[in-house]
């Protein structure tokens, strides 16, 4: 499935949470892929049938890889890099109004 490359340079590593876990990640991976790397092959389920999703595209494009990042939904976690402190949690089923 999903395989890094082998580090090339000696960088530090970034510590985020994802659903209350603390991970590490590169500072240049972006959220999907440090959602990947650390084995999270979903990041969200839909809103009707609570099928789960993960990264597909990895540009952009196909909404799959949908996360929350710092309190605020329906982040594309393939187009937003990672940083210290980061909170990010998946996104499960139809969202209540008012939360």
């Amino acid at each position: 499935m999903f395989h890094r490359l082998p580090d090339l340079a000696d960088a530090a590593l970034v510590t985020l949470t994802i659903d209350s876990e603390v991970i590490t990640a590169r500072p240049s991976d972006t959220v999907a892929a440090a959602l990947l790397a650390a084995g999270h092959a979903a990041c969200r389920e839909t809103a009707v049938s609570s099928t789960p999703r993960g990264p597909y595209c990895l540009m952009g494009v196909c909404f799959d890889c949908l996360v929350t990042i710092d309190g605020v939904g329906n982040r594309q976690g393939c187009l937003v890099r990672v940083r210290e402190g980061m909170h990010v949690e998946t996104q499960r089923g139809k969202r209540v109004a008012g939360r």
